[in-house]
């Protein structure tokens, strides 16, 4: 006879689910802030500028609500600016250094892909402010992917060069995909309550969705590596977080509880 989970362990659950999905983007809108003057153009500038700033705003949306379920009553400057490296829940692949045009478009196409179907998953959540973050995130979202597609085929599908120099940054990004998918505990227990889903049941379609964008770019998805990335759900991170977080909260903590 199977125990029933408590109330307030699905609900401990679901916080911690959701602070990885809102560490997520919040690692991922400093990173790509970070190409803010140095995009190959001026209009990517603006864009890069601003699909960090609406995961930036899926982050804020998500922090204080994660504070009133956890029972810790943190808000968002807490959750982004007060924590260290091994609090954080966020994958590999958004941490990782910015590397060149191509290894951007190539994150980000995975990394949103990724994002349309859990979104689009989660807009069907029992918890109404999940459903309602997933709603306007989904849209977003779907512009960015429609973003590094184009991108994608125009690096992928142009000259011999920015063919080869696209094909290197899909096989370089390949070891830190495996994570997005992993299932745990939280994800495991969210799903069951009807309030998340579990990773491993969106890998197909954001294989499919990746795969389709590849294969127009004249380009193809990289073997899977024998090395792959782990533990950043678990707050173990890699050498760029550090360096990352040192930069992303240097003010706040230069100044603890100062407001602006």
């Amino acid at each position: 006879m199977t125990t029933p989970t408590s109330p307030a362990t699905v609900q401990r659950s679901s916080a911690a689910y959701l602070l990885g999905l809102a560490d997520d983007a919040m690692v991922y809108a400093q990173r790509l802030a970070e190409w803010m003057t140095n995009a190959p153009q001026i209009e990517e500038d603006m864009a890069l500028g601003n699909i960090a700033l609406d995961l930036l705003g899926q982050a804020r949306a998500l922090y204080p609500y994660i504070g009133s379920i956890d029972g810790s009553g943190r808000g968002e400057d807490d959750f982004a600016m007060q924590r260290d490296e091994r609090s954080w829940r966020n994958v590999h692949l958004v941490e990782q250094e910015r590397g060149d045009f191509a290894d951007e478009m190539a994150r980000l196409l995975w990394f949103s892909a990724y994002q349309v179907q859990l979104h689009g998953s989660l807009v069907r959540s029992t918890d109404e402010v999940v459903a309602g973050v997933a709603g306007k995130a989904l849209k977003e979202v779907r512009y960015h992917l429609d973003h590094a597609s184009l991108w994608l085929v125009r690096l992928g599908d142009g000259t011999d060069e920015s063919h080869r120099r696209m094909q290197a940054a899909l096989e370089r990004v390949q070891p830190y995909l495996a994570e997005l998918f992993d299932d745990d505990e939280a994800s495991a227990l969210a799903a069951e309550a009807g309030a998340g889903v579990l990773p491993s049941t969106l890998r197909d379609e954001v294989v499919h969705r990746v795969s389709g964008v590849v294969e127009q770019a004249t380009l193809s998805l990289p073997e899977t590596s024998t090395w792959r990335s782990r533990g950043g759900r678990d707050g173990v991170h890699s050498r760029p977080m550090g360096y990352l977080l040192a930069e992303m909260q240097h003010i706040a903590r230069s100044h603890p509880g100062a407001t602006w």
